[in-house]
């Protein structure tokens, strides 16, 4: 007899300042992802806007505001523009190796570099290795770290890490989770860009219909970028929809009024998110 599954129970964080639209307040409703289970429950939730933070899963629930909207790729879809296709062309020499989820020093290494650019006063500035080794290696689910590296060299060493992401991959499609990169890599500007697009070609190859980017949120110029990729679906009230293309082509002509000089105090989605004991 199959023991029956126990439905999760739901919890909700107290309100604290927004990381992404100043003068605003933040709230979140959570569960915790965990028994023999946790896979299928985090695909369900996930097909509802959740996102997971290492043994959690986790959506905004906040009282006056819906500006975090979730959004994925259509990967089998997917149209490139000339600017991704000059960005792909560029970095397609980039060695990519899917790896097991366990935390290195060179990962790390390059983490601190990107938030120290990036998000210098972020919710991860102050992270350590050990923050960083739970944010990667705590997972329930089936998950993976991309590293992204220059070309071996004559030795036959690796060659340098210039890039990575954590990622989910779940039965209908790839979650990104967290990616980091170098910022200031002399030759290669558009890495977080094309880790990206590299994910949308993985996900085509592999069948998978979707590219999970997380939250789009009006308003925030840090977030814009997600907006780039066609075709784009979000999440509404009535499931996911497609954005009509005449409506993209305004919220990408409107991204790039927007565009944010960096770097910029505000943290980036999918950091480890503090929910308190479940």
């Amino acid at each position: 007899m199959t023991a029956p599954i126990r439905f999760p129970r739901f919890f909700v964080t107290s309100p604290a300042p927004c990381p992404y639209l100043p003068g605003r307040s933040e709230r979140k409703v959570f569960t915790e992802l965990k028994g023999p289970h946790s896979e299928q429950l985090n695909e369900a939730l996930g097909r509802i806007g959740f996102r997971r933070s290492q043994t959690v899963a986790y959506r905004p629930s906040c009282l006056d505001c819906q500006a975090c909207i979730s959004v994925r790729v259509v990967a089998g879809e997917f149209r490139p523009s000339s600017a991704q296709r000059r960005n792909t062309r560029a970095n397609d020499d980039l060695v990519a190796t899917e790896c097991r989820p366990w935390a290195t020093d060179e990962q790390f290494a390059l983490l601190q570099r990107y938030l120290g650019s990036r998000h210098p006063d972020g919710g991860m500035a102050a992270m350590d290795d050990m923050d960083y080794a739970d944010m990667v290696e705590h997972t329930p689910v089936s998950t993976s770290l991309i590293e992204y590296r220059e070309p071996a060299g004559r030795d036959g060493e690796p060659g340098r890490l210039v890039g990575a992401c954590l990622t989910d991959r779940q039965d209908d499609g790839l979650s990104m989770i967290y990616s980091f990169y170098d910022p200031d890599h002399i030759g290669r500007s558009g890495l977080g860009n094309y880790i990206i697009t590299d994910h949308i070609r993985r996900a085509a190859e592999q069948g998978l219909p979707y590219v999970y980017l997380g939250y789009w949120v009006q308003g925030s110029p840090r977030m814009q970028y997600k907006v780039r990729y066609r075709p784009l679906e979000r999440l509404t009230r009535e499931g996911w929809s497609r954005i009509p293309d005449d409506e993209q082509s305004a919220l990408i002509a409107d991204a790039a009024m927007q565009r944010e000089p960096l770097p910029a105090a505000a943290s980036k989605d999918g950091k480890p998110a503090s929910f308190g004991k479940i």
